[in-house]
């Protein structure tokens, strides 16, 4: 476990705008910024970071969090382990309390596959720039392709001997654990148990993911293996921290030109990548090999809206550049395709100009999806009618796929004019395409919905809940005493998407109580170090924390908070609160247990929202003793009308209605909660409201 004076270090040092800005490209909006959500299918910006407050949240799937819960979430980390990746980036040391075996195998497992990628990355690197064969052989390949040390560098190219257990060997000499070489696919392990180099004799290209940490690798073979190899290239297979289909090869060293530039520039191979570089193109990516998918659309839409595909002008290039428009027109990017003359790759092609003439070619002869595709396919069907009605057919089924109304509306009438059809009749065909689009959409949605729905029942039914017993009548029943309210069952930690009248599952049936529980939780995390100003009964001004009067306050009528992570946030709080230097949203948000510093940072969100009738304070001025009192009498009687919803549905069951004795006990404990319920009716005045 990491101490809680140094993970205080950590999140105060990490900028929350600079840690996002590594995934995400952000815009400024007033005091906040925002971008595209890395953690759904994000259409239009709904993640909102606010540095004031050092907290991230997308207000359309309810992700988000501090700088460390954000590292959690798109490195799949764990809490400790995303506060040791901050720690580093910021240069601050870790000094480890004792772990359990479970955390410390936890923390292992990720960092061990990072640790021995980083190493393997420098090991071929220096291979090749120190070793006689690797400089004969991997050094010479690379220089004979015509690129520089400075880009040999950037991008962390290496080679590896050709000995099936040189680096292997090395690793392990070295200290690294077998397993993680062979879990990274590094190395292959022989049915007798033994390992090999996967990468033996192959020039190497690190694939440094977004965050940059080494992820995976590529090896090309060489020298005269390569006459009649149908497979130049062999790949790091998956594993737990590398997925090839949502990578892309580049993109560490292209994001922050891609944003600056609102552009990429889409290749096939490393080296497409590595010559524009060279020849002074940064903004530019590979999907190598693979074909483009919407996960890594998505990635590179955090960046710009805006792409150039980019490949050969032979055939197999043509295929590529088609077969990749409607999924990128789907995502709502603006997409341009440019061919090559014939016989040049990307590579060749930036080897034999510089980057302005580059860019001025790209300029001059990138073609807008709808006409690329439109002459291409006008071409291939010549005079063909049936065919070009196909055809036709097909460009309209592309358009429709576009999100926006008004670029779909475009691009119609610029295929009207280019085919010499009736824009009319490309519009009605268009507007089919889209309606069943749509439809397909609302089916897949309400197979989740019910998906979701099925789990959550499953869920409960594992997981019975229970009414506690009621009260004998043995037991003296007061005018009024808020101790005697019941204990009603909650889930274990309250959904990060709920706020007043926005609950899903067996929460929608107690939406009023836990939203005024999750009410004076967000009091707490906000304001719970400041003073509460008040008059007490003898007519005296009091004064105490916010933390320390809902504590009492419970605490004097025997009430609890039903959700147990609120109890444990009540209870560090109340406990801390006169520690030196205390204030409460640090305090939980640096909080070193992980489940209350996620719920502090989505309770500290910005636009948490209420109900008018619980309109949340808008400064620690506004914090009033008679506002919070007043919302704890809500909270009292929220539970008194929870218990006589209960009794009334119990009233109505058959094994109840058969049963004399356990119908009064039900009738008599009613009685009860009506004198209860009307007492703190009097003392809220006409606040009381039926949910």
């Amino acid at each position: 476990m990491i101490p809680q004076a140094t993970i205080d270090r950590i999140v105060d040092a990490a900028n929350i705008v600079d840690v996002v800005s590594d995934y995400v490209t952000l815009r400024r909006a007033g005091a906040s910024y925002k971008g595209l959500c890395p953690f759904h299918d994000d259409k239009t910006p709904s993640f909102s970071v606010s540095p004031a407050r050092g907290v991230c949240k997308c207000f359309s799937c309810g992700k988000g969090g501090n700088a460390v819960h954000f590292i959690m979430e798109m490195e799949q980390m764990g809490y400790q382990e995303a506060l040791r990746h901050l720690a580093k980036r910021y240069g601050i040391p870790v000094e480890e309390e004792q772990m359990t075996d479970e955390q410390r195998k936890s923390m292992n497992e990720r960092e061990s596959m990072f640790a021995v990628n980083e190493w393997a990355a420098k090991y071929f690197n220096q291979t090749m720039m120190n070793h006689q064969d690797g400089r004969a052989i991997g050094l010479a390949y690379f220089r004979s392709r015509g690129f520089r040390d400075d880009i040999i560098a950037k991008f962390r190219l290496g080679f590896c001997l050709d000995n099936s257990n040189a680096m292997s060997n090395e690793a392990k000499a070295k200290g690294y654990n077998e397993k993680y070489l062979v879990d990274t696919g590094l190395c292959v392990k022989r049915d007798n148990g033994t390992i090999y180099d996967r990468f033996r004799g192959r020039a190497m290209f690190p694939w440094i993911a977004v965050n940059g940490k080494v992820v995976a690798f590529g090896g090309r073979v060489l020298d005269q293996r390569t006459k009649g190899v149908n497979q130049k290239y062999v790949n790091s297979p998956d594993s737990p921290i590398y997925h090839k289909a949502h990578e892309l090869y580049g993109i560490f060293q292209a994001k922050k030109v891609i944003a600056k530039e609102d552009l990429v520039y889409m290749v096939e191979g490393y080296t497409d990548v590595l010559a524009m570089h060279q020849c002074g193109i940064e903004n530019v990516v590979a999907n190598s090999g693979t074909a483009l998918n919407e996960a890594q659309i998505h990635l590179l839409h955090r960046f710009t809206n805006n792409i150039t595909l980019i490949y050969d002008g032979d055939e197999a290039g043509i295929h590529a550049a088609t077969r990749s428009t409607d999924m990128l027109l789907a995502e709502g990017m603006n997409v341009k395709i440019l061919l090559l003359p014939d016989g040049d790759d990307p590579d060749s092609f930036s080897r034999k100009h510089n980057a302005q003439e580059f860019k001025q070619y790209v300029d001059e002869h990138q073609t807008d999806f709808i006409l690329f595709k439109s002459n291409l396919l006008l071409k291939d069907a010549q005079r063909d009618p049936i065919k070009r009605a196909k055809l036709t057919e097909e460009i309209v089924s592309s358009i429709a796929v576009i999100p926006d109304e008004i670029i779909r509306s475009t691009y119609v009438h610029e295929c009207a004019e280019i085919l010499g059809i009736d824009e009319a009749i490309l519009m009605r065909g268009a507007n089919k395409n889209r309606a069943a689009i749509i439809e397909q959409m609302k089916k897949e949605a309400q197979r989740e919905r019910e998906r979701q729905e099925y789990l959550m029942r499953k869920k409960e039914e594992s997981e019975p809940q229970e009414m506690p017993p009621f009260p004998t009548e043995e037991q003296e029943i007061p005018d009024f005493d808020p101790a005697q309210l019941p204990d009603i069952p909650a889930p274990d930690t309250p959904s990060t998407n709920v706020s007043m009248g926005i609950v899903t599952g067996k929460e929608a049936e107690q939406s009023f109580f836990f939203g005024i529980e999750r009410l004076i939780m967000t009091l707490i995390v906000r304001y719970g170090d400041k003073l509460v100003e008040g008059i007490s009964e003898k007519g005296e001004p009091t004064s105490t924390t916010l933390v320390e009067y809902v504590k009492d306050d419970l605490d004097f009528d025997g009430i609890t908070f039903r959700s147990p992570l609120y109890v444990k946030m009540l209870e560090e709080s109340f406990n801390h609160v006169h520690d030196e230097g205390f204030t409460a949203s640090k305090f939980f948000i640096n909080n070193q247990y992980e489940d209350i510093s996620r719920e502090a940072a989505d309770l500290a969100s910005e636009r948490f929202q209420l109900s008018e009738r619980f309109q949340m304070p808008h400064s620690e001025e506004d914090l009033k003793a008679t506002y919070v009192s007043r919302l704890l009498l809500d909270y009292k009687n929220a539970i008194v009308e929870e218990e006589m919803k209960q009794c009334t549905s119990d009233l109505t069951k058959p094994e109840i209605v058969k049963d004399i004795t356990l119908m009064m006990e039900r009738m008599k404990r009613m009685k009860e909660l009506g004198e209860i319920h009307r007492e703190l009716a009097k003392r809220l005045g006409d606040r009381v409201m039926k949910k």
